[in-house]
């Protein structure tokens, strides 16, 4: 998500891969210190709530199973019969809550913990207090993963089987578990596994989808025909399990093509410790089991072989994410809805240099975004670092008000502050006005993590915050977007994320499309004009061009309707007042060295070799007392630099460009 041009890395800038790890250690720190809005295929999974979920009740109503799983985070995924049980348990009690959590709030997980801070208990206690959501509801338990199978057994109709040697069959496995109502169970035989416990004893569920064979051979074999089609092998197991599926599921229309899931496979088993163990990444999965949504694990590159995969052919993996976004863009009305992607290029584990291949991390990203753009889908971008989410097919439930406004600046209040002359003219004087880019709140995940320690620490308020958080997360996380409204101070305000109501390149939207297909600046439109209204958004704070084309005057229209107060795209001229209204402003440099007197330097460096006194600034993750201290040391080195909040800077940057006609 980096806004550099060029080249990836820039003198000027932290590579991702540096600043994820970074953070992550920091905000370990600070744990430490304790410091659905959008169209579905509605024959598949039934109607989902319009915006603000008018009519909902107030308060949910019980029992709710509670199950902690944090008996998993004390085991060593070092060790191989470990790293099993953690996934094989995690994996059943994801997809088993995405089929119980469907249609109400039934089943809770404790899982998800971050520098010692349990996420999904953090939010199940705020929520659990009187008059709060979960205030008047009854809690029942679960002792084992085993108890808790039992005791929905009647919710699902069985199980779906996977080979552990195919890694691919585990991502088809919760793709077919949503579209079945299965929990997704490995085919392993040792006496402690769940098949063991599940199938061949326990509750003995019943295997209704085989994805191995019923003696453990692979059904897959890259060779011959691919089972129960007229295909023949192209000679990767991977790539045929994935054309099975193709032509079982995805193009019957089986799947709700509205959602998909892009999460690492069992391959993880490899290389367990590669990232933070929760970044298996399977209590993401059970949101989109609820919606019936296919999961896939491929690589968006078209010049080499996936890093996971050598017998296929260069591309074949990008090939057949082509394929299966095409089918999702037909059977989505030719693109009148957007497909909503759950997760983020696993750079750690596959794809790129860290893996084997020749691609630098950031340029997966991009490379995967641009790909997306093109077929009309969006990533909700839950990344490595703060990449696990557990609960979202709980909390989807959660009761939104019909909307959330804000306030925008008006020229009295920027007269009455002195911004402006009795005459309204533009009166700033020497000052060199900046805001920052509060983010990165592109992913539900990140969102939800980052509420204990970054959004509750005591100084915030202190200082005014452009909050950038993508509207389209209140789809997983509605409670953080929820809360964080309810709790804003006067100097919190908010903008959208990257690119607006989900993160793709909207310059694949415009003509000509790497996909071929139409222009869909219009269904763009119309799809952000809804996250917009809700949360009361009017600024999108930055858009990721990316390896895209950046925003011809279509894309400039799209963006003039739904954020009428302002937006920072990379590949623009450094100002523009488009069509005479829309503030238009580059995106510059990202400040995010941990020391604020640092930070400080960067921003007087900046501002001195800037020709106009409007200055934006991109920071991830930093926390409301880093701003307070960065706050402090400009007004050491430079007084004249102001620390103002979005409304004022996108207002005051509009009448500047009205009265400036040379920098348009």
């Amino acid at each position: 998500m980096e806004s550099r041009l060029g080249k990836i890395i820039h003198t000027k800038h932290l590579s991702r891969v540096v600043l994820l790890l970074s953070v992550f250690l920091y905000l370990q720190f600070l744990f430490a210190q304790n410091l659905v809005i959008r169209g579905t295929v509605t024959d598949v999974v039934g109607e989902f709530e319009s915006p603000g979920r008018a009519g909902k009740p107030q308060f949910a109503e019980g029992p709710v199973t509670l199950f902690d799983m944090g008996y998993l985070n004390r085991l060593d995924v070092n060790r191989p019969e470990d790293a099993r049980t953690v996934w094989e348990h995690v994996h059943a009690a994801a997809t088993l809550q995405g089929i119980v959590n469907r249609e109400k709030p039934r089943l809770y997980l404790f899982y998800v913990e971050s520098g010692g801070v349990n996420i999904d208990r953090y939010w199940w206690d705020r929520y659990r207090q009187p008059g709060k959501w979960l205030g008047n509801v009854s809690e029942e338990q679960a002792g084992d993963v085993v108890e808790l199978v039992t005791k929905f057994k009647e919710d699902i109709r069985g199980a779906v089987v996977y080979d552990p040697a195919v890694a691919a069959t585990s991502s088809l496995a919760s793709s077919i578990a949503g579209v079945e109502d299965l929990i997704a169970v490995r085919y392993d035989l040792s006496p402690s596994s769940l098949y063991t416990r599940l199938i061949l004893g326990g509750p003995k569920i019943p295997v209704k989808t085989w994805l191995v064979n019923e003696d453990g051979s692979s059904l897959f074999t890259g060779a011959g025909q691919i089972p129960g089609t007229d295909i023949a092998s192209g000679g990767s197991p991977k790539i045929d399990a994935y054309s099975w599926f193709v032509e079982r599921y995805l193009k019957p229309g089986k799947c709700n093509t509205a959602y998909a899931a892009y999460y690492i496979d069992q391959f993880w088993l490899q290389r367990p410790t590669a990232a933070p163990v929760n970044h298996h990444t399977l209590t993401n999965h059970d949101f989109f089991v609820a919606r019936k949504a296919f999961f896939f694990d491929l690589s968006p590159w078209a010049d080499e072989k996936a890093t996971d995969d050598d017998r296929q052919q260069a591309g074949a993996d990008r090939k057949m994410l082509e394929e299966m976004l095409l089918l999702s863009y037909r059977q989505n009305g030719n693109g009148k809805t957007f497909t909503y992607i759950g997760g983020f290029p696993e750079w750690a584990y596959k794809y790129t240099q860290h893996a084997g291949g020749s691609h630098e991390d950031v340029a997966t990203e991009w490379e995967f975004s641009r790909l997306i753009g093109a077929y009309n889908a969006f990533k909700d971008a839950d990344a490595i670092g703060l990449g696990a989410l557990a609960n979202a097919s709980f909390w989807q439930h959660f009761p939104l008000r019909e909307e959330y406004p804000q306030e925008w600046v008006t020229r009295e209040e920027l007269q009455a502050k002195g911004y402006l002359d009795a005459g309204g003219k533009l009166s700033i004087g020497n000052r060199q006005l900046l805001v920052f880019y509060v983010g990165d709140y592109d992913a539900s995940s990140w969102l939800s993590q980052t509420t204990p320690s970054l959004w509750d620490d005591p100084s915030r308020g202190r200082v005014p915050m452009m909050w950038s958080i993508s509207p389209v997360l209140s789809e997983r996380v509605p409670m953080a977007w929820d809360y964080r409204r309810e709790t804003a101070t006067a100097n919190d305000y908010f903008v959208a994320a990257d690119n607006g109501a989900g993160y793709l390149n909207p310059g694949e939207l415009q003509m000509p499309r790497l996909s071929g297909l139409p222009d869909a600046t219009k269904q763009w439109t119309e799809h952000c004009k809804l996250y917009y209204k809700l949360w009361g958004l009017t600024v999108t704070g930055f858009v990721i061009d990316g390896f895209a084309d950046g925003l011809n005057d279509d894309g400039l229209d799209a963006y003039r309707q739904f954020s009428p107060n302002g937006i920072v795209p990379q590949k623009i001229s450094t100002t523009m007042l488009y069509r005479g209204d829309l503030p238009v402003l580059r995106s510059d440099w990202d400040i995010n060295d941990p020391d604020p007197r640092v930070a400080a330097d960067q921003v007087v460096q900046r501002v001195k070799a800037r020709q106009i006194p409007f200055h934006w600034f991109r920071n991830i993750l930093k926390s409301p007392e880093w701003y307070v201290q960065v706050v402090d040391e400009l007004k050491q080195r430079d007084a004249n630099i102001v620390l103002v909040d979005a409304p004022t800077f996108f207002e005051l940057y509009r009448i500047f460009l009205e009265e400036n006609p040379k920098y348009q």
